[in-house]
């Protein structure tokens, strides 16, 4: 069977797409960092459309309203329902302003996707005190503030998911990006156990070595191979490989699942030489 992800001819589109049954129908979704721009698809963007075209109104929040627009557009386009909504989420009254805006116009919400990042490679002690504190507002406060608005508002059975990075576990050298995503990992997994009571799940997916929008800004195209090659499989993933994952979770199909970090990374990286490949086992 041909690999769907390189037999797409737009990379803007889900290469997954099917008429199977829509997992998220009759619901409303807010996605943070769901806007559009460039010609590779996001983790918020392609959450965007992964969740629309499983049948949920969908709330595209980003600060950038014309990347917002553009987003909303090809859902529409597709026969979905969404909404932009332009906000700056490092802003706890913005993040108030976001989900009231929601809330009022699509009639409540029943999921939550914290998908919005921003870093660089500069190490823990060569950043600023002003770069350290932007980098934590917006890859792990920002997604505090929007979840304790969200809350109220969301009902028995619904979800929340946050988008890290496997740079999570990243042993050194140290980075203030991985310092903010290990915060992340951990504050979904007190989220869930403080949130299980009212019945609300919260999951983590953990982004492995993917190509798309935020890799291709700050990565030289010459280091795909190397990723790919230290990855199990020996592939390369999208961010539809996110978006497939995060619609899992918070769909019903993980009603049982709270409090996990899904690594989606294409299988673990080799540490070690390979074992030989298994091509019998004795009974």
């Amino acid at each position: 069977m041909p690999d769907a992800r390189t037999t797409a001819g737009d990379p803007l589109t889900d290469p997954f797409a099917d008429t199977g049954p829509q997992w998220m129908a009759g619901r409303t979704a807010l996605v943070a960092g769901g806007g559009q721009n460039g010609d590779l698809p996001g983790v918020g963007y392609a959450t965007c459309m992964v969740l629309a075209g499983h049948g949920a109104r969908v709330a595209v929040l980003d600060r950038d309203g014309d990347a917002a627009a553009r987003t909303v557009e090809r859902i529409t386009k597709a026969g979905g329902e969404a909404i932009p909504v332009v906000a700056d989420i490092t802003s706890d009254p913005a993040c108030a302003d976001a989900v009231a805006e929601v809330t009022g116009r699509l009639g409540g919400l029943d999921a939550l996707v914290n998908s919005v990042a921003a870093g660089d490679r500069a190490g823990t002690f060569e950043v600023t005190p002003e770069r350290f504190d932007e980098l934590m507002n917006i890859n792990l406060k920002s997604a505090w503030q929007l979840t304790r608005h969200a809350v109220p508002a969301l009902p028995r059975g619904s979800s929340i998911v946050t988008v890290s990075s496997v740079g999570a576990k990243y042993r050194g050298p140290g980075m203030v990006y991985c310092i903010a995503k290990a915060g992340l990992e951990n504050f979904t997994e007190g989220a869930a156990t403080t949130l299980g009571p009212q019945g609300i799940r919260v999951n983590c997916v953990q982004v492995g070595a993917i190509w798309g929008a935020f890799a291709a800004k700050g990565m030289p195209e010459e280091m795909r191979a190397p990723r790919r090659e230290a990855t199990a499989l020996k592939t390369e993933g999208t961010a539809w490989d996110i978006a497939h994952a995060a619609l899992f979770l918070l769909s019903d199909r993980a009603r049982w699942i709270s409090g996990h970090i899904l690594a989606v990374e294409g299988g673990p990286p080799h540490r070690f030489p390979a074992a030989p490949p298994i091509t019998s086992v004795p009974l």
